[in-house]
């Protein structure tokens, strides 16, 4: 480790504190103005400004958001990933700093990772010019996280991995209290794949549903049906889960409509009942409406596979905790069926992502993830900046 093993516990904490307020000060801008997958560009340039004016030198992805942007010198790297896009959500928590977008809010907590993130470039940034960085580390703000099959593979074709040895990460859990960091080594998250089902009809009036196909009676049919029919298909070891999130049709009483739809996520703990539940999805859901008279066309857009954690990288995580947080601040976290590309790194390099506790100190219980009332603590981001640095550090 050299000098960095001995900066953990008072130089690096003591950093991390002089860097507070601007973190947060990061956090509640891009709180402000969440920007969708693939347009996060005001996100981008925020975050870009931060580290040059740290003395840092981002590159921008080719795809025109996100950015890399290493610190430090040596052959091989420490990679350290943030997410930066927000969700399709409205803001309904009333912080001077709420959403000021219509519909969109950093609902999943990617605010608090950039934050994280970019307060760990301003420490390690500060190290380097001491001289006391003995190694590279590599900053990964990553777009489209939340956009199927996620902006990782945008990262992974720009090299974005190239030298890197190992990579590790941070997701909020409102689960987890503020100062607790949950860890697990092998799957931590679970395969899933968007779902996408039209019906089209002839339409008609509603006196004569016998004359044409009903076509909302089959659109009912096929997302009550389907989930049941699908699991009587796969392995229920394999912790299936076909959900709907949207399902649109129609717009009058007494008009059957000509078109539907049904939207939701796949998502399974098991991977290779994940690959085989997408192929039997089209299929039955042709059965299923083919006594309606209405015709179907499926889509399945694959998704992400579960994150693996290696147990080397947990092994680093958890030593960073209990170096930074103590000991107490370790927790245990099951595998979830959340998706998460940072999925797509482990795939080509070893690493783990830990689940960063928000909820606030006093609160039994939490809004969850994807929801308008997320609200996360900002204590978490002083802590995770903690871990990500020291992290890196110990690796």
């Amino acid at each position: 480790m050299g000098n960095s093993h001995h900066l953990l516990l008072s130089d690096v904490a003591a950093r991390v504190e002089e860097v507070r307020e601007q973190s947060i000060a990061v956090r509640r801008d891009l709180h402000a103005h969440p920007e969708l997958g693939w347009h996060e560009v005001r996100t981008t340039e925020v975050i870009r400004q931060q580290l040059v004016d740290a003395g840092l030198s981002p590159q921008v992805l080719p795809t025109g958001t996100g950015l890399i942007c290493d610190i430090g010198s040596g052959d091989s790297c420490v990679a350290l990933r943030a997410d930066i896009d927000a969700l399709p959500v409205p803001d309904a928590v009333g912080n001077p700093w709420r959403s000021t977008i219509d519909g969109v809010a950093h609902a999943c907590g990617h605010d608090i990772h950039t934050s994280a993130l970019v307060g760990a470039a301003l420490v390690l940034a500060g190290m380097a010019r001491d001289g006391l960085l003995d190694r590279r580390v590599r900053l990964i703000f990553q777009p489209a996280e939340e956009v199927m099959p996620g902006g990782a593979l945008g990262v992974i074709a720009a090299g974005g991995l190239d030298g890197v040895r190992r990579i590790f990460g941070l997701h909020c859990d409102p689960r987890l209290q503020v100062g607790q960091v949950g860890l697990r080594v092998g799957a931590l998250t679970a395969a899933a794949d968007r779902i996408l089902v039209r019906l089209t009809g002839p339409g008609g009036h509603t006196s004569r549903p016998h004359l044409t196909g009903d076509l909302v009676y089959a659109l009912a049919t096929l997302v009550t049906e389907l989930p049941a029919a699908l699991s009587r298909r796969v392995d229920p070891r394999a912790g299936m889960s076909l959900v709907w999130g949207r399902i649109t049709s129609g717009s009058a009483a007494n008009a059957i409509p000509a078109r539907g739809e049904a939207e939701g996520t796949l998502r399974c703990l098991d991977v290779s009942a994940w690959r085989l539940a997408a192929e039997l999805i089209p299929g039955l859901a042709e059965q299923l409406v083919a006594p309606y008279g209405v015709q179907v066309d499926t889509e399945v857009t694959h998704g992400v596979p579960p994150v693996m954690n290696d147990a080397a990288a947990i092994e680093v995580f958890r030593t960073a905790v209990e170096q930074t947080l103590g000991s107490d601040a370790l927790a245990q976290t099951d595998q979830s069926l959340g998706g998460e590309d940072f999925a797509w790194y482990l795939e080509h390099v070893p690493g783990a992502m830990a689940r960063l506790g928000v909820r606030p100190l006093g609160e039994d219980r939490a809004a969850d993830l994807h929801t308008p009332g997320f609200d996360p603590s900002e204590d978490a981001i002083t802590l995770g900046t903690k871990v990500l640095v020291s992290s890196a550090l110990l690796d």
